[in-house]
């Protein structure tokens, strides 16, 4: 789930890096392969063969053309909300742009206004994530196991949105 940039996010220092004696963050690069694999995650998304998972649509802040990027939901406290697990990436600095985003799964698309996450909130949203979510799990200073204080803690590294349904979308949320 690269960002169209292709730039590294590099925030993680060294320092940064050990957490505990064991426990190393992944700092997110896109590679070689990361369009490749993106392409083919989106057609499984798509057809909505991943578990809590959507394409996510966007409008480029600079381009005006929509991009894509397979991304996990989380539900919290009746919410549903959308965890950009690699940092702030390209979709989240078009969201943030654009303030709204659509959401593909199957033949269904849904718009959402987005409102970004203070870190108390956030916290408890990434702790859900984290459990939901393994393949992200090592971008994570916290473990799945960790108290909500710690994903309080790194939120301002792992941007939170609430997805607040607007038009004909704002009837009950679409079980997926």
């Amino acid at each position: 789930m690269a960002g169209s940039d292709g730039v590294s996010l590099g925030f993680v220092t060294n320092e940064e890096a050990a957490v505990g004696a064991d426990r190393i963050v992944k700092e997110y690069k896109p590679g070689r392969w990361t369009g490749v694999e993106n392409a083919l995650m989106s057609v499984l998304v798509r057809a909505g063969l991943v578990p809590n998972s959507f394409l996510l649509t966007t409008k480029g802040r600079k381009t005006g053309r929509m991009r894509s990027n397979p991304v996990t939901i989380v539900e919290h406290d009746g919410r549903r909300w959308l965890v950009a697990p690699y940092g702030p990436v390209s979709w989240v600095h078009n969201a943030r742009a654009a303030g709204r985003v659509g959401l593909t799964r199957r033949l269904d698309v849904c718009h959402y206004a987005i409102r970004e996450a203070s870190a108390v909130e956030a916290g408890p949203v990434l702790q859900r994530y984290v459990a939901v979510a393994a393949a992200t799990r090592n971008y994570f200073r916290a473990d799945k196991g960790a108290p909500v204080e710690q994903f309080v803690a790194e939120a301002s590294r792992h941007p939170v949105f609430e997805l607040i349904p607007i038009g004909s979308d704002a009837g009950p949320a679409p079980s997926h």
